[in-house]
C-alpha cells in the first residue's frame, strides 16, 4: 500500500565560493539517450537543465577550473541491459553528448560502464594529478550515475559539491532522497548553479552568461 515519506530537511547553501585551482567540474552523462527526445532512458528534467550546466562549464572555464565529462559507454552483451533497457551503446548516437554541452579538446571524457564515474576508469589519476580537492557534480541521473559518484569521491576524502538545479532524476522524490543523503552522509554542499562562485571569476561576467545560456536553452 502507498504511503507517504517525507524527506528530511538538508541545508541548501547560498553564495558559495571555491578555488579554481582545486576544484574540478564534473558532467555526468549528459547523454542523448538520457536528455534527448528519441532517447532510449530519457530523464524527464535533463534536457532543462542543460542552461545551468552550460553555465557552469563556462565558467569554470573562465576560472581555470578542470572539467570532466562522463560518458557511460556499453556494448553488445552488457549485463547493465537485463536492469535497464538497452542504452548508450558505444558509438551510437544516443551514447553521444549532448551537443550543447561538447567537450573541448583538451578536457578529459571518462567512458564508464557502471553508474560510478570510479569504478574501472582512471579519473582519481587526473584528479590527484591536478591536486583536485573539490568536485562539483552535475548532470543525470541525481540518484544513481551522480550519486555513485559521489558517493565514492566522498570515500577518497574529496570534497563534493552538488548544484540542484544543474541535476535531474526520472522522479522529484529521487532528486530530494539523493540529495539528502549526499548532505547528511557524504558530509556534501548542495547548493544552486546561480549561487556557486568560483574565485577568479568576474561574478557579473558569470551572472550574464547564465542569462545567456537560459536565453538560448
Amino acid at each position: 500500500m502507498a504511503r507517504m515519506v517525507e524527506v528530511p530537511q538538508y541545508e541548501v547553501h547560498g553564495e558559495l565560493r571555491l578555488d579554481p585551482a582545486s576544484t574540478t567540474l564534473v558532467v555526468v552523462d549528459m547523454q542523448n539517450d538520457f536528455v534527448k527526445e528519441g532517447g532510449s532512458l530519457v530523464v524527464p528534467d535533463a534536457e532543462g537543465t542543460i542552461p545551468a550546466i552550460r553555465g557552469l562549464i563556462e565558467a569554470a572555464r573562465r576560472a581555470g577550473a578542470k572539467v570532466v565529462f562522463t560518458q557511460d559507454t556499453h556494448s553488445e552483451g552488457d549485463p547493465e541491459w537485463e536492469i535497464w533497457p538497452e542504452h548508450a551503446r558505444d558509438g551510437s548516437w544516443g551514447w553521444e553528448i549532448v551537443d550543447e554541452l561538447a567537450p573541448r579538446e583538451d578536457e578529459l571524457v571518462i567512458k564508464k560502464v557502471r553508474y560510478d564515474a570510479f569504478y574501472g576508469t582512471h579519473l582519481d589519476h587526473f584528479l590527484r594529478l591536478w591536486d583536485t580537492k573539490t568536485l562539483v557534480l552535475c548532470g543525470t541521473v541525481a540518484n544513481i550515475c551522480v550519486h555513485y559518484t559521489a558517493a565514492s569521491a566522498a570515500l577518497r576524502w574529496y570534497d563534493v559539491v552538488i548544484p540542484k538545479d544543474a541535476t535531474s532524476a526520472l522522479d522529484p522524490f529521487d532528486l530530494e532522497s539523493s540529495l539528502r543523503q549526499t548532505a547528511f552522509l557524504f558530509n556534501g554542499a548542495i547548493t544552486t548553479s546561480g549561487a556557486l562562485r568560483l574565485e577568479g571569476a568576474d561574478p557579473e561576467a558569470y551572472r550574464s552568461k547564465m542569462e545567456e545560456a537560459a536565453r538560448n536553452g
